[in-house]
């Protein structure tokens, strides 16, 4: 489980391939010293478990699915990704919960800059679209935001300086593909409400 809040940033160092996925080695000299094997971490929000690591690197593994579900497929050397790791028992919850199970993908169709703030909106499938709602949250990238303008096809948000300035959405553009997980409380309520119409076998 993590919170939304991204720690640090941290670069691709390599894409290794091993079919049918790839290994991805992820350089940030801050916390991979105090990460072990089999620890969780979110990279761009993404849950991947650490298969290797050293004082400067962390290796993940990324199969199939995972490559073609996120965005994590589209990584080559030198990008720069958001990390989080997993929250600690007693930890503050600064965002809101974020599984680090992507539900899809989303893309950057426009940004306005002013003053050092930004305003972005994504165009997101039906499905995803579903899930959100105005001052809901949602994490974009492993970033936990709160959803300004919600429509069928396209949300927006309002990025601060800060955020923009320590995560990697200060570096997006149009065009650019992005991961979404919307809110854990807004696939139970759909699920439910989908659940009347089902026949009951009792």
């Amino acid at each position: 489980m993590f919170s939304g809040i991204v720690e640090t940033m941290g670069e691709v160092a390599a894409v290794i391939s091993e079919p049918p996925g790839c290994r991805l080695v992820i350089r940030e000299a801050r916390i991979a010293p105090a990460t072990k094997v089999a620890d969780s971490l979110a990279v761009n929000g993404c849950c991947l478990t650490v298969v290797a690591a050293d004082v400067e690197t962390m290796s993940f593994q990324a199969g199939p699915e995972t490559l073609s579900r996120t965005n994590l497929g589209e990584l080559r050397p030198g990008s720069r990704v958001n990390l989080e790791r997993a929250l600690a028992v007693g930890d503050r919850l600064g965002g809101h919960f974020v599984t680090g199970h992507i539900d899809g993908t989303g893309v950057l169709i426009e940004r306005r800059d002013f003053g050092g703030w930004a305003e972005c909106w994504f165009q997101v499938p039906t499905h995803l679209a579903r899930q959100m709602a105005p001052k809901g949250s949602v994490a974009v990238d492993g970033v936990s935001l709160t959803i300004v303008e919600s429509l069928p096809d396209r949300f927006s948000v309002a990025l601060i300086p800060y955020t923009l300035a320590v995560t990697t959405l200060g570096q997006i553009r149009v065009g650019d593909r992005v991961n979404i997980e919307t809110d854990l409380l807004a696939k139970y309520v759909q699920r439910i409400l989908e659940a009347r119409s089902w026949n009951s076998a009792d």
